[in-house]
């Protein structure tokens, strides 16, 4: 008994001193976006083809400055007859050479190295604004799958205290069993869609988690590793089209890579036609050999060497020509790249400017349809009550509450998406498409407050 007692005391012992898990960490969305691009794996890659893109540049730079190089020989060579000559050959030099002109190869082999490591900034850079958006639109989801939650608990509240109802007034014989059962259908049919908004929940934090570059392979509960702070918000923004469109001509990262690339392409031909140019290349240093022929002197020498090198190449079977034709050709195909990017960017920006506008003139519509749907469901109560409707009336009616309150939030999401694809379409952020206010009079602006408020996911659904 005495051994049992101290093995309790010390479990308790160890219970208690046992450190607690940390807690996790919250963010709110621009925390969010933060934290994504400090951590994600996508960025972290872009980044190393960053630093690649450098040593690149310091390998074309090489060509302008002096580089030192040691040779050595040795051999004995066999004779068939007798020669006076010595049997071993040897030298072992120390030379530095400088390139004195290239025909504009090493310039151009530098301007070239420049030019990409520009463009691997460039597509880190939209690369950056990409994962940013995508970092928006999957915090805005999991607000949105999170409010869903609640408007779905709130329908199974109110349906389960509907078919409590049913049941108390069957044992009373006021109703019929009909009642019962269909209270009971439209409770199970709600059920499953809580289920599953429930669901989207998890799908939305373990989306999260791997834009934030986070190991869930070790956790089960995703949403154990951080937590999300804020509700889904309907923040107005008036960007203006035309303004749009410029802002994304002159500042979208991939517009300016394509550039460079026609860019590239151009030097490139620069370079391709320095190899029919003259190379030249100065050198100097000391050197180490043997004279094999004993009359001409000792065998060993030594002294120090400096000359000229000159290379050209007056005819190389057309090799330069090929490599022109193909330069031209990837030049061509490049601005035609470019081209399409331009058309494709403008239509980016377009749909995500539509989108805006559908998901206010919906938001709008439903801001009026909830309170509409309320008061349908208040009034379908009272009907149902003082017997001048049908508990079918009363379940449609509360059917209707929670389809206009989800269809709602649905368009405050859009809203925010259409805001987070248009800011990435004009690289900027969410907060620097007010290019143009329209709200400016105090009265548009409390209208302005007006429409941000009822715009708040619902607190609970309408009961009696």
């Amino acid at each position: 008994m005495r051994a049992s007692l101290v093995a309790v005391v010390v479990a308790v012992a160890a219970i208690v001193t046992r450190p607690s898990p940390a807690a996790a960490a919250t963010y709110d969305v621009d925390q969010a976006v933060t934290l994504a691009i400090a951590q994600n794996p996508d960025l972290a890659i872009a980044r190393k083809k960053v630093e690649a893109a450098r040593g690149g540049v310091i390998e074309a730079r090489s060509g302008y400055l002096p580089s030192v190089v040691s040779t050595g020989l040795f051999r004995e060579r066999q004779h068939q007859a007798d020669s006076r000559l010595r049997d071993e050959d040897y030298n072992a030099s120390l030379r530095v050479v400088q390139n004195l002109y290239t025909g504009g190869a090493v310039t151009n082999q530098l301007a070239i190295a420049q030019l990409n490591l520009e463009i691997q900034e460039l597509e880190l850079q939209a690369l950056t604004n990409r994962v940013a958006m995508d970092t928006r639109v999957a915090f805005n989801e999991l607000l949105l799958n999170r409010a869903r939650v609640r408007v779905r608990e709130q329908s199974v509240g109110v349906l389960q205290e509907e078919a409590k109802s049913q049941q108390d007034r069957f044992q009373a014989g006021i109703v019929g069993n009909l009642n019962v059962r269909r209270a009971e259908v439209a409770l199970a049919n709600e059920q499953p869609e809580l289920i599953n908004a429930e669901t989207q929940v998890k799908n939305s934090y373990l989306r999260l988690a791997e834009l934030f570059g986070l190991d869930t392979r070790a956790n089960a509960r995703t949403t154990a590793l951080f937590e999300v702070a804020g509700e889904l918000q309907y923040k107005p923004r008036h960007p203006d089209l035309n303004e749009c469109l410029a802002r994304a001509d002159t500042s979208r990262p991939e517009i300016k890579a394509r550039e460079i690339e026609v860019e590239i392409e151009d030097r490139q031909a620069d370079l391709d036609r320095s190899a029919l140019k003259p190379q030249v290349e100065a050198f100097s240093g000391y050197e180490v050999y043997n004279e094999r022929d004993p009359l001409v002197g000792p065998e060993f020498n030594h002294g120090y060497v400096v000359g000229v090198n000159a290379r050209w190449n007056i005819f190389d079977g057309f090799a330069t020509k090929g490599r022109l034709q193909a330069t031209h050709a990837r030049r061509d195909a490049a601005a035609q790249a470019l081209q399409a990017l331009r058309n494709s960017v403008a239509s980016e920006v377009r749909s995500a400017f539509l989108d805006l506008q559908q998901a206010e003139r919906t938001l709008e519509s439903e801001t009026k349809n909830v309170q509409t749907a309320d008061e349908s469901l208040e009034i379908a109560k009272g009907n149902v009550d003082a017997g001048l409707a049908t508990q079918l009336d009363m379940l449609q009616a509360a059917s209707d509450v929670t389809r206009t309150r989800t269809t709602r939030l649905a368009a405050i999401y859009q809203h925010n998406v259409a805001l987070a694809k248009l800011a990435r379409a004009c690289a900027v952020s969410p907060n620097e498409l007010d290019f143009h206010p329209k709200l400016t009079s105090d009265r548009a602006a409390k209208g302005a407050n007006h429409v941000v408020d009822l715009a708040q996911p619902p607190k609970k659904l309408t009961r009696k």
